[in-house]
């Protein structure tokens, strides 16, 4: 039985990636959804990238499919070589190209969108739930000053701690971060976006910490990282130490009491 681990990062191994040749030349968006048809349907795609054909080859074009699960992307391999599409029978390999070294052990977490992708998927939508554990504002009040032509600037700063559950497995886990930005406009638009975007980044810390387990008659099992930044119940009664900061050059650790 093929059994596969996929967790919640860009996805970089050659055996996650298929390369298509000998797509005919028609409209880009209808390859795409064409294209999009066949090979989601063997598991979900992280990317999916058309290029032209480059003289002297036929006009036409090649794709670039990457999987998050390397069982399906080979099973994909297998079943799409040779397929009639476009009128012409497509060429289907796995990747050969080497991975680069400093990709090799890459682990840069998805975007938000794509975690509820891959979690909606794999789960369903009743599959997981995520509840605030805290969401604070951490601005000081330095941090407004003023500028030239008499517009006042302000820097606003929220910290979030969020729990990320999986009732039908019976697994949690906890997510943090911290964003900051300027801002000059409405002080009460500025505050319901970084909200947003420090919610957003607490969930993709949290869906950085699960793995999910695929087995060969079609189940799932969620099993969640122990690490030392794990957060658990027990630990959260006084103080959460976040240390995923927005923006990226930010190194600050910060505390966020949990009530």
């Amino acid at each position: 039985m093929d059994v596969d681990i996929v967790e919640f990062v860009v996805p970089v191994e050659n055996n996650k990636t298929v390369l298509v040749w000998n797509i005919e030349p028609l409209t880009e968006a209808e390859i795409n959804d064409r294209l999009f048809a066949v090979f989601s349907s063997f598991g979900p795609l992280y990317l999916l990238k058309l290029t032209p054909n480059a003289w002297p080859r036929p006009h036409g074009f090649s794709a670039l499919i990457k999987f998050y699960s390397g069982v399906q992307a080979a099973e994909a391999q297998r079943e799409t070589d040779g397929i009639l599409l476009f009128n012409s029978q497509l060429k289907v390999r796995l990747s050969s190209k080497q991975t680069p070294h400093f990709l090799c052990n890459s682990s840069k977490p998805l975007s938000h969108s794509h975690c509820l992708e891959l979690a909606n998927h794999f789960l369903g939508f009743n599959g997981w739930t995520s509840d605030i554990i805290t969401l604070k504002e951490l601005t000081d009040e330095d941090d407004v000053r003023g500028e030239e032509g008499g517009v006042n600037e302000r820097r606003l700063r929220f910290g979030c701690v969020l729990q990320l559950s999986f009732p039908h497995h019976g697994k949690t886990t906890r997510g943090g971060a911290v964003v900051e930005d300027t801002c000059t406009d409405t002080v009460l638009q500025s505050r319901s976006k970084l909200l947003k975007r420090v919610r957003d980044r607490a969930l993709v810390q949290a869906f950085s910490n699960v793995l999910l387990i695929l087995l060969g008659n079609g189940k799932v099992m969620v099993e969640v990282k122990q690490t030392s930044e794990q957060f658990v119940p027990e630990q959260t009664e006084g103080v959460v130490q976040v240390n995923h900061f927005d923006p990226d050059e930010g190194d600050d650790e910060w505390d966020l009491t949990v009530s």
